[in-house]
């Protein structure tokens, strides 16, 4: 069997870093006598697990006390329909800025009134608002944003002030990308394929008065209040994955946020000026509102953009296919891609384009 590691530029499931599958590796088959997909999740060898991911990402976050931290199952899309389920009284408001921002307010329609407060659609969603742009509705229950959209290429540099407005964020795709100030949220959810771990596990994090609110006759599993009052353990939660998680957020705080959050930056700036400087390539992002972690592009050609990523793969660059809705190029580049891996890419592009 082949140990080659390729550059994964994929979207999600995403890259992890190499000392975190090298542990997995090595207590896969015997983590205390057994294997870590065998350990009950009432055991105190859990709980030491759960309890230090929720350690981490207080510490990394500088999550305030009065927040609580789940660990839950269904991905961004059941948070979709949990945030209205528990926390739409009247009528909520929601900011457009791409195709999963869009299911969220679908899903919140189902439940109650909904006020598209700003939509980039017109303009296909190359662009994310200023903080001025959105204003909040009279009687909304909360601001509802996609704080990174994945298939676009876009991210908010700075957030809405909402005051007493709970702003909620679905930060799947830019979750511990860099600094930001929880307090100004009232919920922030993100599914931990993209940045944070594997598949199976959404991380909510949520302010203790809405942790309580519940407006609707609501399943047990589907109260956000079930969740806080029983440590994320109501049913088996997603042990593996809590546990990977558990071990990227131990990688993460080795790193330190501010030297992720430089990388970051360093990264998608290289392959921005690939793009900047070429006539060749065409960014889909407006510039103000670029993304971190996803570099959107097109060729000049369909049949182009083919031949990048054939020829890109030939080079163990793999992902780089842009999302079927939009086709394209997206370079995914979240918080464990290494650096050479986008030096690569950039010496690829400026290859390709002279070549062609």
């Amino acid at each position: 069997m082949s140990t080659k590691r390729i550059f994964n530029f994929n979207a999600g499931p995403s890259i992890l870093p190499l000392e975190v599958l090298e542990e997995i590796k090595e207590n896969f088959m015997n983590f205390g006598g057994m294997s870590i997909l065998e350990i009950s999740h009432r055991s105190k060898a859990f709980e030491a697990i759960i309890e230090s991911a929720k350690e981490n990402l207080r510490a990394l976050m500088q999550i305030p006390k009065n927040y609580q931290i789940l660990f839950l199952q269904g991905g961004a899309s059941l948070q979709f329909a949990m945030v209205p389920l528990n926390l739409l009284d009247k009528e909520a408001d929601y900011a457009i800025t791409g195709y999963w921002a869009k299911k969220a307010a679908a899903e919140a329609k189902l439940v109650g009134k909904t006020n598209v407060v700003f939509s980039s659609e017109e303009k296909k969603f190359s662009r994310v608002p200023t903080p001025s742009e959105i204003k909040t509705t009279a009687n909304t229950s909360y601001l509802h944003i996609t704080s990174n959209n994945t298939i676009y290429g876009t991210e908010y540099h700075a957030f809405p002030e909402t005051g007493a407005v709970p702003l909620v964020a679905d930060m799947s795709s830019d979750i511990l990308c860099r600094k930001i100030d929880v307090s100004k949220f009232g919920l922030i959810y993100a599914g931990a394929q993209k940045n944070i771990g594997p598949a199976g596990v959404t991380v909510v994090l949520i302010r203790d008065d809405l942790a309580t609110k519940n407006y609707h006759s609501v399943h047990t599993m589907l109260k956000y209040s079930t969740h806080t009052e029983n440590n994320s353990l109501f049913n088996t939660p997603p042990v593996f994955a809590i546990y990977a998680m558990k071990l990227t957020l131990d990688w993460l705080k080795k790193q330190g946020l501010e030297k992720i959050e430089s990388l970051n930056r360093q990264k998608a700036a290289m392959l921005y000026e690939a793009i900047d400087g070429s006539s060749f390539y065409k960014g889909s992002a407006d510039k103000d509102s670029r993304s971190l972690m996803n570099v959107t592009f097109n060729l000049p050609t369909p049949e182009l953009e083919e031949k990048f990523i054939k020829e890109a793969a030939a080079k163990d660059m793999s992902g780089l296919k842009g999302h079927r809705l939009v086709g394209g190029i997206r370079a995914s580049i979240y918080n464990a891609f290494p650096l050479d891996g986008v030096k690569e890419l950039f010496a690829f592009m400026k290859e390709f384009e002279r070549k062609q």
